[in-house]
């Protein structure tokens, strides 16, 4: 039967348009359209930028940071001339900074707490030399802290005579660290990738020459 010369033929001469476009397109176009839109909506929006990361936590001198790795006290920030015991010799026109600190290893295995083990979780403001770490009580160098066996450990660095003065209010920031386990080439765990976590403002004190043990220990 033949079509109705009313019958509505105009949008099925458009449908067969947009086939024909579409079959004539080669594909990896629309993903390249597809794009194009995404990235014009999300500039409308602020763009790609992702999360800014959380401020780190601010803690006072006595507030504990814990990490899965250690938990570190930072009590007291202390300059003095010299601090053999701490394993610091500074040279002529420095002395040497030194942070007083309570820790706890938190792993399962012993750990050093000077540079390149529990001394590495933090930093301070000024100073970028390795740290150098002793135990308080009997001045032991680099100890190996056993897992959940607290110390107070002295983490010391040699630095420019006029780097900091007594009443300074100089931050040390406080890192929580990652478990990394090697494979393949390298092997074992090691604590690694460090994220600043909190940041705790201690007042440098100014002791001279030497302190006697009671004084360093907040007690004469």
């Amino acid at each position: 039967m033949p079509e109705s010369p009313t019958a509505p033929t105009e949008p099925k001469r458009r449908f067969a348009w947009v086939r024909a476009a579409t079959d004539r397109v080669p594909t990896r176009w629309f993903a390249g359209i597809a794009t194009g839109a995404f990235l014009l909506v999300t500039a409308a929006f602020g763009g790609l930028a992702t999360a800014s990361p959380p401020a780190p936590a601010r803690l006072e001198p006595g507030d504990a940071h814990v990490t899965a790795e250690r938990s570190l006290t930072v009590q007291r920030a202390v300059l003095i001339d010299e601090l053999p015991d701490a394993g610091v010799l500074p040279e002529a026109g420095e002395r040497v900074f030194a942070i007083v600190a309570d820790v706890e290893n938190e792993w399962d295995r012993p750990v050093s707490a000077g540079s390149g083990g529990i001394g590495d979780s933090l930093t301070v403001e000024g100073i970028d030399s390795d740290v150098s770490a002793a135990r308080y009580d009997d001045t032991t160098l680099s100890p190996q802290m056993q897992p959940h066996v607290p110390a107070r450990i002295v983490f010391a660095w040699a630095v420019p005579a006029d780097a900091f003065a007594a009443d300074d209010e100089v931050p040390v920031t406080l890192y929580a660290r990652s478990l990394y386990t090697g494979s393949f080439v390298t092997t074992g765990q090691w604590w690694t990738d460090p994220v600043r976590d909190a940041v705790v403002t201690v007042e440098v004190e100014d002791v001279g020459a030497g302190v006697d043990a009671e004084d360093a220990d907040g007690q004469g």
